[in-house]
């Protein structure tokens, strides 16, 4: 039970009895070390298989009093294995004396760590027992049964991996330290060199980073202790400012443990238990350290490693090299942090980013907030997965189509980047499926639902897929689902991904279908030369064809649809828009100025960048809006990080594999074109190969050709009637061409009835016409029947008029001036016969003196069998000229 003191001075008292008490316990029997250490030997030898503990021995280092001090720095290298920073616990580490640590604190850790800490040797059998049992039983490693010594030792002298020959030379470290140390000096070792997280080395310093106390001066309470007694187990895990809900599960254990070995009662226990660790700590206000988003996942994955822990990471003496791009990393931040490029609407406007090597998943820089709000001062890692929070994510939105939707039924079943979809009103599970638009097109092809990022579609194509199919392809690509739902289909996920979960299944599409997972660490080597390499493999997570139809959709998405803000000249790029609804208890208003989320992820033959923009809580206040452009961000960012990484780069196109061909189709039917589709009506879309089409289209066939066309000339009213017939189904037009004197054809209407008249005709000449008939509803035109007919000239009078002369009008009128009371005399008949003979005569001296003159009149009269008839008839099926019949219609 936890002691009560009434001054410094009574409790130093105390600890003194305590160590006399414990150093006795140490001077124990020298043949009960022996026994001990030889039954210990002899189990290990068992396990080894009979290796020579003797050797392993022989290899151990020496005991180091400057190790035990001070840790070995790790240094790490960036991706030209050029040294980048060098990680040591020494400049944030303050060193406490043992006398000084208040016991609550020193008990906190023994009842976690090492409950027999004060009655062993160094090694503790009773936990080697039980490890050795879960050996046997899960493996060498399943379990551990390190002494508080034994963790000084490791911690600094020897490389993390867990091996039998490690194992050996820590017992026998262990037994020597134990040997030259008393057991308050190892005690006071081990809480000075253990690691808190966020930089906290030792337990004085972390007591002033999360409780802003002196541990020597100021009183640390039960629940205090127990927080900083949980940590070194998983430091970034259990991290109170990050994970406040797995640092409070953490240390309510370490409470449970404290009150189990009787050093605070149940009450106390309760009492501690009540606080919630949110009340506890104070959060931080220094500089964020440098790549502090990076190094976030880089510690995630050490914890990964077998062997390894976060304290190697800057205790262990590692040589760690890492994929990090440090000028993409400082320009990642610099974008988030600054408003140099990107105008952001707020301070609490947050954005998480991952930039990836698209051909290999190696990490090239985080972005992990910009975390310019005070009420941000725990610095989320928006970017990121938290090992603490299974459902830190965000809804995906529409960027999980390709994933879940189009993706698998390209997969399974071939289908191509023209496959008709139904964009019908859909209702699935009592829920109706709205597009952004709220509109329906009928159908759609896959291509343009995905350009046009529409909902019912996708909810279409995952149905058809299948739960089980879709979750198999988004867990091939790293994005794990234990159960998935129709709501799935359009993002509408329970828990949420991450921009680095997203960006490692983009690269896939960008990869030919390898998939390689994101990661930050390349190798790892250790002090004594040993190196784990930690590139993973890459796996074939779909077939080459269904990467390449996904990345020709996408493109269309950057090139003409939802994402043309992320469009980069230059650069072949493909990718996809996504945003996630408000509450549905927020108004209508609200509903339509604005989204929650709003992502885009993309990629080039090099880079893949997926960003999350929005509020790390949303409410009516803080939501991402349209009117001021927040929903546009994750693009611009996209664009300006890409088109900075590419500069100087040779970034190739996207390479069509031969799995895949390039077909033109007929829009609307998927099928082949007819000789009769128009131009504009065929589209190029992409088939698996051995999967094209063989069909070829009836929609646009020909329509009939009109017939018994009739070209009727109508000399009174100076007129051309066309009358035809025809034949066909379906409704239709009639396109009507005319030529004059073979001058060209000219389209001169078009009309539903089938007669038309031309007036104002020119006399003499010959008028050709051409119809044809124009199916309503495609436009094609059918083969066209002719006509034709000549319009004569008007006919030469056969007595010419007696043209009266002007100059004898006036004679005339002067004659009566002068003779006005002159009786006139009457006229005669023998005077008009001698004007008649006299014009007859002059007639005949005219064809005397002109003989052709009489024969081209005699010709005005005569039929011409080269020229068309009065009554033009049609062409192919010509007949005797008949006379003129009076026009009707």
């Amino acid at each position: 039970m936890t002691r009560e003191y009434q001054s410094r001075q009574e409790r130093k008292k105390s600890q003194k009895q305590d160590g006399k008490k414990k150093k006795k316990s140490k001077n124990q029997g020298l043949f009960k070390k022996i026994l001990v250490i030889f039954l210990f030997l002899i189990l290990l030898s068992g396990i080894g298989g009979g290796i020579t503990v003797f050797s392993m021995v022989q290899g151990a280092p020496n005991l180091d009093p400057a190790l035990l001090e001070d840790p070995q720095s790790s240094t790490l290298f960036d991706m030209n294995d050029e040294e980048f920073m060098s990680k040591s616990g020494v400049e944030h580490r303050e060193k406490v004396k043992i006398q000084d640590v208040p016991d609550v604190v020193k008990d906190a850790f023994i009842a976690t760590e090492d409950v027999r800490f004060y009655d062993h040797f160094g090694i503790d059998l009773k936990r080697i027992g039980g490890a050795v049992l879960a050996n046997f039983q899960e493996g060498f490693g399943a379990e551990g049964a390190s002494t508080i010594t034994q963790q000084v030792v490791k911690n600094s002298f020897l490389s993390p991996e867990k091996s039998l020959s490690r194992k050996v030379q820590e017992a026998y470290l262990s037994l020597k330290l134990e040997q030259n140390y008393s057991k308050d000096q190892i005690l006071e070792m081990y809480l000075n060199k253990i690691y808190f997280a966020n930089r906290a080395y030792g337990v004085k310093t972390a007591a002033e980073t999360y409780f802003q106390k002196s541990i020597e001066e100021d009183e640390i309470t039960i629940a205090e202790a127990a927080l900083l007694a949980g940590l070194p187990q998983r430091p970034s895990y259990y991290d109170p400012f990050k994970n406040p809900e797995a640092a409070e599960e953490r240390r309510n254990t370490v409470i449970s443990l404290m009150e189990k070995h009787g050093f605070i009662t149940a009450d106390q226990a309760a009492e501690a238990k009540a606080i919630p660790v949110a009340e506890m700590v104070h959060q931080q206000t220094d500089e964020q350290p440098a790549y502090e988003a990076f190094m976030d996942q880089l510690a995630v994955e050490i914890e990964q490693i077998d062997g390894v822990t976060q304290k190697d990471l800057y205790e262990g003496g590692l040589k760690i090299y890492t994929t990090i791009d440090t000028d993409a990393q400082d320009y990642v931040e610099t974008l988030l942090k600054t408003d140099t490029y990107i105008s952001y609407p707020d301070d609490r406007f947050e954005a998480g980013v991952t930039l990836l090597d698209t051909q290999t998943g190696a990490i090239r820089a985080i972005g992990g907030g910009r975390n310019k709000d005070e009420e941000s001062a725990n610095r989320i890692n928006f970017a990121i997965p938290n090992p603490a929070l299974p459902d830190s994510g965000r809804q995906p939105g529409s960027t999980i189509k390709p994933i879940l939707d189009y993706g698998p039924a390209i997969e399974d079943f071939k289908w191509s980047t023209g496959e008709i979809l139904k964009d019908q009103p859909l209702v699935v599970n009592g829920s109706q499926i709205q597009n952004w638009d709220g509109k329906h097109r009928g159908t759609v092809t896959m291509r343009k639902a995905l350009e046009w990022s529409y909902n019912v579609p996708a909810v279409n194509a995952f149905l058809e897929v299948g739960e089980e199919r879709a979750k198999e392809f988004a867990d091939n690509l790293g994005i794990h689902l234990d159960t998935i739902y129709p709501s799935y289909a359009i993002g509408g996920f329970e828990t949420g991904i991450t921009p680095l979960e997203l960006a490692g299944a983009y690269a896939a599409f960008g990869n030919e279908g390898v998939y390689n997972t994101p990661h930050t660490i390349r190798k790892i080597e250790f002090p004594d030369g040993r190196v784990i390499n930690l590139e993973p493999e890459p796996t074939a997570a779909m077939s080459d064809y269904t990467a390449y139809m996904i990345t020709d959709m996408l493109r269309t998405v950057v090139d003409s649809g939802t994402g043309t803000q992320a469009n980069i000249s230059g650069l072949d790029v493909a990718g996809k828009t996504g945003t996630t609804n408000l509450p549905d208890n927020y108004s209508a208003a609200l509903q339509n100025s604005g989204v929650k989320d709003a992502w885009f992820a993309g990629y080039t033959t090099n880079y893949t960048a997926a960003i999350w923009t929005g509020y790390n809580k949303t409410t009516q206040e803080d939501f991402v809006r349209y009117s001021n452009g927040g929903d546009d961000i994750s693009k611009e960012i996209f664009k300006q990080l890409i088109s900075y990484v590419s500069k100087n780069q040779n970034t190739p196109d996207f390479k069509q594999p031969n799995s895949v061909v390039r077909i033109g189709v007929e829009r609307g039917t998927n099928l082949l074109p007819s000789e009769y589709t128009p131009s504009g009506q065929i589209v190029s879309e992409l088939f698996v190969r051995g999967h094209e089409p063989n069909k070829v289209s009836k929609r646009f066939d020909q329509p009939d050709t009109p017939s018994n066309l009739a070209a009727n000339y109508n000399a009174e009213s100076n007129t051309i009637t066309l009358t035809w017939s025809y034949p066909g189904n379906t409704e239709a037009s009639f396109r009507i061409k005319q030529s004059i004197e073979n001058g060209g054809y000219q389209t001169i209407s078009e009309t539903a009835d089938m007669s038309l008249t031309i007036s104002n005709v020119e006399k003499g000449k010959t008028y050709q016409f051409q119809v044809s008939a124009v199916e309503a509803s495609t436009g094609i035109e059918s083969p066209a029947v002719s006509a034709q007919v000549t319009i004569p000239e008007d006919e030469k009078m056969e007595e010419e008029e007696d043209i009266p002369n002007p100059l004898d009008e006036e004679k005339n009128v002067e004659d009566d001036e002068t003779s006005e009371n002159e009786e006139k005399a009457p006229d005669t008949d023998e005077d008009d016969n001698k004007e008649k003979e006299e014009d007859k005569s002059e007639n005949n001296k005219e064809e005397q003196k002109n003989p052709d003159n009489k024969k081209e009149k005699d010709e005005d009269t005569s039929s011409n069998p080269d020229s068309a008839p009065v009554n033009g008839q049609n062409n192919n099926n010509p007949t005797e000229n008949k006379p003129a019949e009076p026009l009707t219609q």
